[in-house]
Order: C-alpha cells, then structure tokens, then sequence
C-alpha cells in the first residue's frame, strides 16, 4: 500500500463561464477530496489557472489527472514538483492585551507579517508564505486567542523560465 502524499497540481482552462463548476464537479463525482483551491485569471486573459492541492496516493493522483485532462476546457494539467515556489496568504485576528501587545507584533516582525487592522484589543495581521511558514504561525498565536482567521489556499509557480502552457 502506498503512503498518501499532498501533491500541487495546476491546470490551466478557458476563462468562461460555469468552467470551475465543471472541474469541481468532476472532484465530487470522482469522491477526490480537495485540500486548498485557488483559481485566477492568467497572464493571457482567455485563460485561468486553478491551483489544487490535494492528498492522495500515486494511483489516486494519476486517475485525478486522467480526469481533468478528459474535460473540454481544460487546456494543460500538470503536477508542480516539489521545488515549486509555493505561498499562501493568511489573515488572522487575534486578541491581545497591554501586556501581550509586543510579543504578538515581535512575532508578526519574525515572521513578516503585516499589522494591518487593530482596535484596543484586537489585531488583525497579514502573513504570507509557504503553507508551513502560516501554520507555524497559527500555532505561535493559539495561546494569545485567534479571534478568526482566514487562508486562500496555495498559489503556486515552477522555477525557471518556463511556462506550464508553453510546456
């Protein structure tokens, strides 16, 4: 039996209408279960790219692809490898009080992150990163109370010069 392993895969399809249903219906049909979906129009606007991150065996992963690559507009699929530059943003509010105040923006600075809304006992603060980087980040702000919180999912590149479209 094979381990289950999150993968990335990126598919580019024809920037029209009822096109994400399509796809996403194709998920629920199939039973896949999808981890984070991204979806955007590209650098040529008659096109947009969803990015999935899922988790899945080798044999699961392949029949996905298999699947996508049937559906009309669908233009190209393909799994990123693992050295794909890969980011996420994450909003989070978290209380805090006169005393917890530093250690929370100490923490933000560590990890880039961005104050970017605050009342007298809440703030709320930008992060983005690789998806390892935002739990970390969750995980340093539990004992200081996460109000709430909100993440889109992986957006995710090759390294090099060339174009998933063009491949």
């Amino acid at each position: 039996m094979e381990k289950k392993n999150k993968f990335v895969i990126a598919v580019y399809v024809d920037n029209k209408y009822g096109v994400l249903t399509r796809v996403t219906s194709m998920f629920t049909r199939r039973g896949f279960n999808i981890d984070a979906l991204t979806v955007g129009e590209t650098e040529r606007p008659e096109y947009s790219r969803i990015t999935i991150s899922m988790s899945g065996d080798g044999y699961a992963r392949e029949q996905l692809i298999n699947q996508l690559r049937k559906l009309y507009n669908v233009k190209k699929v393909d799994v990123l490898v693992d050295d794909s530059i890969k980011r996420e943003l994450m909003l989070i509010k978290v209380k805090y009080t006169s005393e917890t105040r530093a250690d929370i923006i100490s923490a933000s600075d560590v990890y880039r992150g961005k104050v970017i809304d605050y009342t007298p006992s809440e703030m709320c603060i930008e992060v983005t990163g690789e998806p390892s980087k935002i739990d970390a980040f969750i995980k340093l702000m539990l004992p200081f109370g996460i109000i709430e919180m909100c993440r889109t999912g992986i957006v995710a590149l090759e390294r090099g010069n060339t174009s998933l479209l063009d491949k």
